[in-house]
């Protein structure tokens, strides 16, 4: 691929979509083609706040585009982001990347069969605190996360394990490197057809135990991940992109916390352009689609167990 600017597009233009229009139309490697959404009013808003063409027909980017944007609901991943792939199209996928491992399967399949950049939406990747945690981090004991939201009513299309807790799913599975041995897990409805609330232990065959916790009842935000490893532990705030350090010392040297220097981002505007460099430079996305699956296979193993726990 030369140098020119990439054409891209985005396809669906509600909250999530809306702001990946906004920024590809300010990254100067970008060529924001237009925005899709069956909305009219939704999209042609979106398509002047970008400066740019509004679609109502995902098939209307085809042959436009070098690359899109997907931020539908869960429950269409699957059919619109199969005829970008057929075509040859790469895409960014806003997790989770299906609703089931087979269509989860196929899409990657048809992604190797067509040569097109698959990447999926795990905005947390890119955050500043974890990029430095990855550097101190060597082999976690015990990992706990909290992913915990007010209800808004968004992404109550999929349970709450799909719609906040795969964030943390995927990032454990990408630090611990480790099969898993068994999942336990309780949750339940709330203020939705669907698991509002939702705690599971993640046991790996390497000994290290994740306890995750996702809520969309909470009464405040919140994003922390804490790990537990054999000289530190580690504590990750990704709303506040901070991390601090306890590391096991001697003396008047135990215990002291020590906050690492944290070079703080805009998370999705670095996911964007790492999209668009894999596609340029026709290189595997930080998070692929493989990534995506496994991470989806583990929130449905989890969703799962709620289930017969509560049948």
């Amino acid at each position: 691929m030369g140098a020119g600017k990439i054409k891209v597009g985005v396809v669906g233009v509600g909250y999530l979509g809306k702001i990946h229009a906004e920024k590809y139309a300010r990254i100067p490697e970008a060529e924001l083609i237009g925005v899709v959404d069956i909305d009219k009013g939704r999209c042609d808003a979106a398509a002047a706040q970008a400066s740019c063409r509004p679609l109502y027909r995902h098939h209307d980017l085809l042959g436009r585009v070098e690359a899109v944007s997907i931020a539908v609901p869960t429950c269409s991943h699957y059919g619109v982001t199969k005829d970008f792939l057929a075509a040859g199209v790469n895409v960014l996928l806003e997790k989770p990347i299906t609703a089931t491992v087979p269509e989860a399967q196929e899409l990657n399949a048809l992604a190797k069969e067509r040569g097109a950049i698959f990447q999926i939406g795990h905005l947390e990747r890119f955050n500043g605190a974890l990029e430095t945690m990855n550097g101190v981090l060597k082999s976690p004991l015990l990992i706990e996360s909290y992913r915990l939201s007010p209800f808004s009513g968004r992404g109550i299309d999929v349970d709450v394990i799909l719609d906040l807790m795969i964030h943390d799913i995927d990032i454990i599975l990408s630090i611990v490197g480790s099969e898993i041995e068994r999942v336990e897990a309780v949750g339940m409805p709330l203020c939705s057809p669907h698991i509002d609330v939702a705690h599971a232990s993640i046991f790996f065959k390497n000994g290290c135990v994740a306890h995750l916790s996702a809520s969309r009842i909470a009464q405040e935000r919140l994003r922390k991940m804490v790990i537990l490893q054999k000289d530190s532990y580690l504590s990750v705030d990704y709303m506040k992109q901070s991390l601090t350090i306890t590391r096991r010392g001697k003396g008047e040297r135990a215990g002291i916390e020590v906050d690492e220097t944290v070079r703080k981002n805009d998370p999705l505007e670095k996911q964007l352009k790492a999209f668009l460099q894999s596609v340029r430079q026709r290189t595997s996305p930080l998070v692929t689609g493989e990534d995506g699956q496994r991470a989806l296979e583990v929130a449905l193993r989890i969703a799962a167990v709620i289930a017969k726990a509560t049948q």
